[in-house]
């Protein structure tokens, strides 16, 4: 027997070497989140009003970039224990696949072929360029977008706040919180005081568009800043992230002003003019894809039931690949309906803007759009457990409502109907599975539980099936 393999550091060397990256990336994130969990929990980043199990979940909410809290965040977090926050949400929206893929090079010590591409294809990266050069402008690109939505918000937004440390405190968090579509802020209502605020609720939902939109779609426009009146020179995805993104926020907003002023039930709009409802629905529509701010109290009984309906499929949806936002995508999204339009017209296959899609990426969008909408439910029905696992039951909720929060916990969005503080620790165990899965994804996370398969060369024969 060889005594270096009864050496536990040794093994441990062994077994971390062998680790593909999607499996380092699920133990990292854990790592991290176990880590963060303990530090959030102590006296200098707490009060007593904060103890394991919620450390526990919003560290787990904020390196997801969920924004779902059973605390107050500016009353239960010391300023000390917001800066740890901060650094959770950067760490998480900067891509969490990113900067664990960024690690494994120094702990595995490889950089062949094979082994960039497989760190590509984790970062959502065309090619066999390397991880650092992309990493550094990733970070390049937040900090200055960060640092820019800081200072406008210190000098036009926030000035209500007479302390310069106060407000600068509440410029830059809310600011890492827009950027990175976390969606925590300082205060309990969210930014329902600054409704009426241009300045705030502008620069807050473009940064979330920023951000959504992904590290790729950014740098092409910069790229090609003096040719945008041609915008055939941007690539496929571009073009198709902005307009899928200009689409859903429409349809979101016109969607909300519909279903408010028509629909059945109590609206929290009703107070207001229709000015001030277009920007309502339009931060709103903005916000309830990927980031999870509001400007208006959001309740069963203060949203109509086919206006949480729509807020369910935009959260869904989520923001674009390669952002800091979640759900299925809104390129998955675009295929989808690209293959509706394809089998409406009979063809055999799909397009988007003269372009064929591969047949590989319609599937692989059809496997993500149904595994994420199985997860959902399964979230939803195992949501109301807790009684037959000795739980006790604090509040009984709709299945609305437990649908609603389990689509803004899994597409990290962080959107609220006041569930998620009544839950007991069954469901609130549920919801963190749920941010955690959402935000590392459904299929790396499959493959990291299956690890890689070879393509089998056995081919069999075909037939067609009644559909």
């Amino acid at each position: 027997m060889n005594p270096s393999s009864s050496n536990p550091v040794r093994a441990l060397q062994r077994w971390r070497q062998q680790l593909t990256v999607p499996q380092f990336t699920v133990v990292t994130g854990l790592l991290v989140i176990v880590l963060a969990t303990l530090l959030l929990s102590t006296p200098l980043c707490s009060t007593s009003n904060v103890g394991l199990w919620q450390a526990l979940f919003t560290a787990t909410s904020a390196i997801t970039v969920t924004g779902l809290s059973v605390i107050d965040v500016g009353e239960d977090l010391t300023f000390a224990g917001q800066v740890v926050l901060a650094g959770l949400i950067i760490t998480g929206g900067l891509g969490l696949m990113a900067i664990t893929t960024f690690l494994q090079g120094f702990v595995q010590g490889r950089s062949g072929l094979r082994h960039r591409l497989d760190k590509g294809r984790s970062l959502d990266e065309f090619g066999v360029g390397g991880i650092g050069p992309t990493f550094h402008s990733i970070l390049l690109v937040a900090l200055c977008v960060m640092g820019l939505g800081t200072v406008v918000l210190y000098s036009f937004g926030f000035t209500d706040i007479d302390d310069p440390g106060r407000r600068l405190w509440a410029s830059m968090f809310h600011a890492i919180s827009a950027y990175n579509n976390a969606g925590f802020g300082l205060w309990s209502n969210s930014l329902e005081n600054y409704r009426d605020n241009p300045v705030v609720t502008g620069v807050i939902a473009l940064m979330i568009v920023v951000g959504g939109i992904g590290w790729r779609v950014a740098n092409d426009i910069w790229n090609n800043r003096f040719r945008l009146g041609r915008l055939r020179r941007l690539s496929l995805h571009t073009r198709l992230v902005i307009r899928s993104t200009a689409l859903l926020i429409a349809i979101g907003a016109v969607g909300l002003l519909i279903t408010e002023h028509f629909g059945y039930g109590a609206s929290a709009m009703e107070p207001y003019s229709f000015l001030q409802r277009l920007q309502i629905v339009l931060f709103q529509s903005i916000t309830t894809r990927t980031a999870g701010f509001n400007t208006i109290p959001l309740s069963a009984h203060q949203i109509t039931d086919a206006g949480l309906l729509l807020i369910i499929v935009l959260m869904f949806i989520g923001a674009s690949p390669g952002g800091t936002g979640g759900g299925v995508k809104t390129t998955t999204f675009a295929i989808l309906m690209g293959a509706t339009r394809s089998t409406l017209q009979g063809r055999s296959d799909v397009l988007l803007h003269r372009r064929q899609i591969p047949d590989a990426t319609v599937l692989r969008a059809v496997g993500v759009t149904l595994a994420s909408a199985l997860f959902v439910v399964l979230m939803a029905l195992t949501l109301g457990l807790g009684n037959s696992l000795g739980q006790q039951q604090v509040q009984s909720f709709s299945f609305l409502e437990k649908l609603f929060t389990c689509v803004s916990a899994f597409g990290t969005v962080g959107l609220d109907l006041g569930v998620t503080a009544h839950l007991n620790r069954w469901g609130q165990l549920v919801l963190m599975v749920g941010m955690f899965v959402g935000r590392v994804g459904i299929l790396l996370l499959l493959s990291a539980l299956y690890g890689h398969r070879h393509q089998s060369r056995v081919g069999y024969p075909k037939e067609d099936l009644y559909v």
